[in-house]
């Protein structure tokens, strides 16, 4: 019995001994993990880009839904709580910051726009096409006021202006306005921060193509992927980085062989991240090059991206998390933020708007009509209401301007490009309409592109619709939506041969045949008319046109054809809002309201998607015969080849017999 109870004693305290074994086997594991993951370094990292002056939230159209989006103040209050988690945490800016909203129009005495980016806690940007909108002295002025303002800003990181040619050739005044601006702001090729344990070196670039959708920017650059390579070899010589982030203004493209920052990925491996802006892209998951991660938010601050990376044994890093998340209306807003953009806004209404006669939230129209969103302009090709109101504004602004010189407006044209936001149903407020054409400043030093005029010959009007077909594909921000021309294309025709059919459409809505050696009164806004080389490009030089003045001679200064109303510039936006202003009033509220005509589409861009032979090959153009001739050539010469070897081997044939 007593001998039981020690066997069954010895037993229990072998098995405490054992419990208590692996209980302690378990805390040296756990003391183990900890250890591994103290070892390896981590780093958060929260982006924007392409914010485009949307310091407050908005009012959109997303996915046919109207909604409320985006705004300073509720991802400042996302960005705190992350830091609440890890202070260490590095907030960065891909470029396009400013050019999109009202605060733009302060761009220059406010500087809002960097400032704010300062606010949320953002370390670095670069520069984005649209920063040279108002031309090298209103972005040097932006910078000195930026830099005087005592606020903590971002560091702005360019690798690739090439400050050496413009000095061999002598600087401009523009060119040395932005050199002393840069000097006074600290503008670097690259700069090092010390995030925890990781040491981060950022560095900027601009991208060819921004290069090619900024038209007033005076600087030259030096190839991207070279100075970045250059940049990277530079900090891995002088600099003990642990990571290596790249803040690019270049994009992406579905074309993987033009897609700017996945070329630059491949050719400069040892980038570890690429936060890549311009191209307005989302990308809901990274684009992985070897181990180089490419991510994008989007535009206008819908989303904040955010991503976290551990440093494998290698030293190269791994992807933790990644994460876009949408600023909506159920994230609280940062009540100091918003009280700091709302006394930028205060000043837009004495400082730009009074010029014009307008207020910020003055009611211009009501709205039931439900537009197109942006996305669709750019993603469907075929013909929008909003494109088709936005024309129709131009040529009854010129119409109705006081300076109206008696031509009627034969075409108008708005390109994508231009087309900024659509409108919401509801009320539809000044800022609404300046939103949605908010790019650029004129030759008056005014903000706000204004409209111009030009001359286009019957054929070289077939020619713009030939643009939309066929260019409109590869740049999507050359779809165009004309007021007085209505044209059928055919997407499975031969490129540069897909327009069928080009009438003239007059007030009416008849259709009038184009005299082909006619001249035509063609109205547009002055960017479309300086970016016209760049849609000229894409084709190879194959569709191109002159735009003339009214007595035939070319167009060298689209500044000398700016149209006036007033005797000051007639802007864009300001044509969209009287025309709006003329709309009957429908209900009797003293309101106008958006006319039912716009609630439909009126066939003046017609998509034939037949696949019938005869439809495919009617009414050639030069380009399809021409390509139509190699193609026969290239066939006969073939044939000839295949007979002369036939030739051959029959005479060697015979030969050895």
């Amino acid at each position: 019995m007593l001998r039981e109870k020690i066997k069954n004693w010895k037993m229990g305290l072998a098995a405490v001994l054992v419990f208590v074994l692996v209980l302690g086997m378990m805390g040296m594991s756990g003391s183990v993990k900890a250890a591994d993951q103290t070892d390896s370094k981590m780093i958060d990292i929260m982006f924007v880009h392409d914010t485009h002056s949307h310091l407050n939230s908005f009012s959109t159209v997303v996915d046919e839904k109207q909604e409320m989006i985006g705004g300073f103040a509720r991802i400042k209050t996302l960005i705190d709580e992350q830091k609440e988690k890890n202070p260490d945490t590095l907030v960065v800016d891909g470029g396009d910051f400013s050019m999109g909203t009202l605060v733009q129009t302060v761009f220059e005495t406010q500087a809002a726009e960097i400032r704010m980016l300062g606010a949320l806690g953002c370390e670095a940007t670069t520069l984005g096409n649209h920063e040279f909108d108002y031309r090298s002295k209103g972005l040097a002025k932006m910078l000195e006021t930026a830099a005087e303002s005592g606020d903590t800003v971002p560091e702005l990181l360019v690798c690739n202006i090439n400050w050496d040619a413009m000095e061999q050739q002598g600087l401009s005044e523009g060119q040395q306005q932005i050199r002393d601006a840069f000097t006074e702001y600290g503008t670097k090729d690259y700069v090092m921060v010390q995030k925890g344990d990781v040491r981060v070196a950022l560095l900027g670039v601009f991208g060819k193509d921004a290069l090619a959708c900024a038209p007033t920017c005076e600087l030259q650059f030096t190839d991207p992927v070279e100075a970045v390579k250059k940049t990277v070899a530079e900090i891995k010589k002088n600099e003990d980085a642990d990571i290596i982030v790249c803040l690019s203004h270049s994009g992406t493209s579905e074309d993987e062989s033009k897609s700017e920052d996945e070329i630059l990925a491949k050719k400069v491996p040892d980038l570890d991240v690429i936060i890549s802006g311009h191209t307005h892209t989302k990308l809901e998951e990274p684009i992985v090059h070897g181990d180089t991660y490419i991510v994008s938010a989007g535009e206008y601050g819908k989303y904040l991206g955010s991503l976290s990376l551990e440093q494998k044994d290698d030293g190269r890093w791994s992807m933790k998390e990644y994460q876009l998340t949408p600023i909506e209306t159920d994230i609280a807003e940062d009540a100091a933020t918003q009280e700091e953009i709302n006394s930028f806004m205060a000043t837009v209404d004495t400082d730009y708007l009074a010029q014009f006669g307008f207020t910020r939230e003055q009611v211009l129209a009501e709205n039931d009509v439900a537009f197109d969103s942006l996305e669709d302009l750019y993603n469907i090709h075929t013909e929008h209401n909003l494109g088709d109101l936005i024309a129709d504004a131009y040529a009854y602004a010129v119409t109705n301007s006081t300076d109206y010189n008696g031509t009627p407006v034969d075409v108008a044209i708005a390109p994508s490009g231009t087309i900024r936001d659509t409108y919401t149903k509801g009320n539809i407020t000044v800022e609404d309409v300046f939103n949605s054409f908010s790019l650029g400043i004129g030759a008056d030093g005014v903000p706000g592109y204004p409209l111009i005029e030009a001359y286009l010959t019957g054929k070289e009007l077939k020619t713009v619709a030939e643009i939309d077909a066929s260019v409109s594909d590869l740049m999507t921000s050359a779809r165009l939506y004309m007021y007085g021309l209505q044209f059928t294309y055919n997407p499975h025709r031969m490129i540069l041969n897909r327009v069928t059919d080009v009438y003239l459409l007059d007030a009416d809505g008849n259709r009038r045949e184009l005299e082909d050696d006619k001249m035509y009164r063609v109205v547009a806004d002055l960017y479309s008319g300086q970016m016209l080389s760049a849609v000229t490009k894409t084709s190879y030089g194959l569709l191109s046109v002159v735009p003339k003045k009214a007595d035939g001679t070319p167009i060298e200064n689209f500044e000398d054809v700016i149209l006036t109303d007033n005797g000051g510039e007639l802007k864009a936006w300001t044509a969209i809002a009287h025309y709006m202003e003329s709309f009957p009033d429908e209900n009797g509220d003293g309101i106008a309201d958006i006319p039912q005509y716009y609630a439909g589409l009126h066939e003046r861009k017609v998509v034939d998607d037949s696949s019938d032979l005869i439809k495919l090959i009617k009414n050639p153009n030069k380009y399809a015969v021409m390509i139509a001739g190699i193609v026969l050539i290239a066939i006969l010469l073939v044939v000839l080849l295949i007979r002369l070897v036939l030739k051959l081997v029959k005479y060697r044939t015979g030969k050895s017999l």
